[in-house]
């Protein structure tokens, strides 16, 4: 380039006076370049971004998913029941039962009894259940006239089942304790068991056919929460009898388990203690030897179902990574692109008066603005997709996180920075005498 053009090009730069040259590092004038980039190279923008885009997106729709899952998991947990701690022979989930514990003796009606003598426990109940032993659902048909309820699960428990487990009555009641020491025929139909046998009519003081036996039908429950959204739940499609008419029709099932309603939810720990002590000696349990059975709350079910999900978050937190960082380097390459084609602009300007601070600051902004709108277009689209997962695919009931929107656009500028540090260090480092003859 000859010197009278450089001169001329710095005169006109100068003509427009110190108050521009004073923006040249200015935040503002950065991203309004950064920009101006994007809309003249739209094509090599959007695939600069796109890493950081596809990570964006990966962590808002994963996380929402999780979000959602987990939200309905405490929901269902909390349709437990309050304050409850539940006392099983052998551990029900996170263990596969050894010979040991399938040995062991069943909990019994008179440990439920023994349990509501402990100071701080309000009420216990006995329950007990007919069902495929393996995946728990229901093996028994109903009847009732020319309708058959199919795959039906029996249950038997005690008339303080109410106060320990939330129980909602689309219509009748719950059967009364005079009834349970009778072992009186009488139901109360689960929200499936209804439907399929008496579509939306009246149920109550009708008689249904379970194994043989007529059983009147005193009360019919609402549908119950669910873990997970979308199918039929088990549990409603269920015959709940009073536990002595249960151990009546099926007395080889006397497994039973124990719910013990406490008081306060501050005392939950000293109850558990009581009740394992309770049981230890009634079971006689040595002092040296493990429980021969297994006590846990609902938040033992909420706790593995987080010890779970964090393995999901693990993998999450990978693929975006990988996203990220994929991203983050397509913002290096294009940003040393940008300084070299425009090295003559950064001599002229450093010429004119911008000093090492001005550029580093103007490239610098200029990389993580890309980023920033990475992360925007990241979060857009992985809303989207929780949108879409949310009303197509009601099993996972999808629930977008605004924590996680905000993580996944400080993250995306984090990229911009660390990635937009060396091209700028490199344009701010320019000779301006040999960016001027550039050509």
């Amino acid at each position: 380039m000859a010197t009278t053009e450089i001169q001329k090009e710095i005169r006109s730069a100068k003509r427009a006076g110190r108050g521009r040259m004073r923006r040249f590092g200015s935040t503002g004038e950065s991203v309004r370049m950064a920009l101006e980039t994007v809309r003249a190279n739209k094509l090599r923008s959007g695939l600069t971004i796109l890493g950081i885009v596809i990570g964006v997106t990966t962590v808002i729709t994963i996380s929402s998913i999780i979000s959602g899952l987990n939200n309905n998991v405490q929901n269902w947990v909390n349709s437990l029941g309050s304050n409850v701690v539940w006392v099983y022979h052998m551990p029900v989930i996170g263990v596969r039962p050894t010979a040991e514990m399938l040995a062991r003796k069943k909990l019994t009606p008179e440990d439920a009894i023994a349990l509501r003598s402990l100071p701080h426990v309000v009420t216990v109940n006995a329950g007990s259940r007919h069902a495929n032993p393996i995946f728990q659902v229901g093996i028994i048909g109903v009847k009732y006239g020319n309708k058959q309820a199919q795959g039906t699960m029996l249950e038997g428990d005690q008339v303080v089942l109410p106060e320990t487990t939330q129980l909602d009555f689309i219509e009748g009641r719950m059967y009364t304790r005079e009834e349970d020491q009778r072992a009186a025929h009488v139901v109360i139909l689960g929200h499936d068991t209804w439907k399929k046998l008496f579509g939306n009519g009246n149920a109550i003081g009708k008689e249904v056919q379970i194994e043989g036996n007529m059983y009147t039908v005193i009360g019919v429950l609402d549908k119950l929460k669910q873990a997970f959204g979308g199918g039929d739940n088990p549990d409603d499609n269920r015959a709940l009898f009073p536990l002595n008419t249960f151990l009546q029709l099926h007395p080889e099932d006397d497994g039973m388990w124990i719910s013990v309603k406490y008081d306060n939810p501050k005392n939950k720990d000293l109850v558990e203690d009581e009740v394992r002590e309770m049981l230890r000696i009634r079971r006689k349990v040595h002092t040296w030897q493990p429980d021969d059975f297994a006590v846990f709350s609902p938040d033992s079910i909420a706790r593995l179902w987080k010890a779970l999900t964090g393995g999901l978050a693990i993998f999450m937190v990978a693929v975006s990574s990988v996203g990220l960082m994929v991203g983050g380097v397509g913002v290096m390459n294009i940003m040393l692109v940008s300084v070299t084609e425009r090295t003559r602009e950064i001599g002229v300007r450093k010429a004119i008066g911008a000093t090492k601070r001005n550029i580093l600051v103007q490239f610098t902004v200029e990389a993580t603005t890309l980023c920033a709108i990475g992360g925007i277009l990241g979060i857009i689209a992985g809303g989207l997709i929780t949108l879409v997962v949310r009303l197509l695919i009601t099993v996972l009931p999808a629930t977008m996180s605004p924590t996680w929107a905000i993580i996944g656009f400080v993250v995306s500028l984090a990229i911009g920075l660390v990635f937009g540090i060396y091209p700028a260090w490199k344009a701010a480092n320019l000779d301006p005498i040999e960016a001027l003859r550039y050509e």
